[in-house]
């Protein structure tokens, strides 16, 4: 097979596939496994600090949930002595 080795040698490989992002307004190159984790959570969720690229702060509502106590039963028809329990403060 004479000239086989060098032909093979001589063809053009395919180009390396690059993973692209655009994080406020810059596109930058990225991993395929941050590409995915990017376009999974929403490239509005994180910034650009410096050349590194981080999630933004979540900011802390300060609102509380209802927290039902001593629930023995239906959670949608509660008996207790006073009613609902709201919650308000850490406890």
């Amino acid at each position: 097979m004479p000239g086989f080795f060098e032909a093979i040698s001589k063809t053009e490989h395919p180009p390396v596939k690059k993973h692209m992002v655009t994080i406020q307004g810059k596109t930058i190159e990225v991993s395929l496994e941050k590409k995915l984790e990017i376009l999974r959570t929403g490239e509005d969720r994180f910034m650009l600090d410096g050349t590194t690229i981080k999630l933004k702060p979540v900011k802390k509502t300060k609102r509380r949930f209802p927290v039902l106590k001593d629930l023995d039963g239906d959670p949608y028809w509660i008996d207790t002595a006073k009613g609902f329990s709201w919650q308000t403060e850490s406890e």
